[in-house]
């Protein structure tokens, strides 16, 4: 199937994915796709999703709700080495051995499709720690990916240092004056309220490789 022939909801459901990825680092579920498309129920998403599969397009794990990677048929994939530095929390804060992120070295890592991280530069993947962003779909055990950033959009999840603390947490940060939030993705757990001048942003979230139990 040439990209002329795709229709015009197939074309606007890979146009969909693609910034869904690029705006939350994890793919749509088919529920978020018949609400940003416009599509009238989820049974036409999944026909169209199948025919996008079947020619190549994307491909799904049927067992994990949002199981949908882009294949890009324009050119081949590359593989890129990212470093796994340690741990980071989504839960409490805890500490971590470095807070120089220029300093960190790891002999541990994983190779990944760069379109995984949009062919990003100065990538670093971390595993997650806790269960306080399980709503965005990161769990313990899960590894995240994240490029080293000095500033990062409001709601944005992003690795931060709190240096009185000596701590580091993964978290949505939001500005609220001279006091930032970090804000879980769990309703069960509050959210760290804190000075803008306490915090160092490690990096922010581009994508999360999910632990398979």
């Amino acid at each position: 199937m040439a990209d002329k022939a795709l229709s015009r909801k197939q074309k606007q459901i890979i146009s969909f994915i693609r910034q869904y990825l690029r705006d939350n680092g994890y793919p749509p579920s088919v529920r978020d796709i018949v609400k940003g498309c416009d599509i009238s129920s989820t049974s036409v998403v999944v026909y169209n999703l199948n025919k996008l599969e079947r020619a190549g397009y994307i491909r799904r794990q049927s067992d994990i709700s949002r199981g949908i990677e882009l294949l890009d048929k324009r050119r081949e994939k590359r593989l890129v080495y990212i470093p796994i530095i340690g741990e980071i929390a989504a839960g409490e804060p805890i500490p971590v051995l470095d807070a120089n992120k220029s300093a960190v070295t790891s002999d541990e890592g994983l190779e990944v499709s760069d379109d995984l991280i949009q062919r990003r530069g100065n990538i670093y993947a971390v595993k997650v720690k806790g269960e306080s962003m399980v709503d965005a779909l990161i769990g313990d055990g899960d590894i995240v990916l994240l490029s080293y950033v000095d500033n990062v959009e409001e709601g944005d999840m992003t690795a931060v240092w709190l240096k009185k603390e000596q701590e580091i947490t993964l978290k949505k940060l939001f500005k609220e004056g001279e006091r930032v939030r970090l804000e879980s993705a769990n309703s069960q757990i509050s959210p760290i309220y804190t000075s803008a001048d306490n915090i160092d942003i490690q990096g922010k979230v581009v994508a999360v490789i999910r632990r398979m139990s």
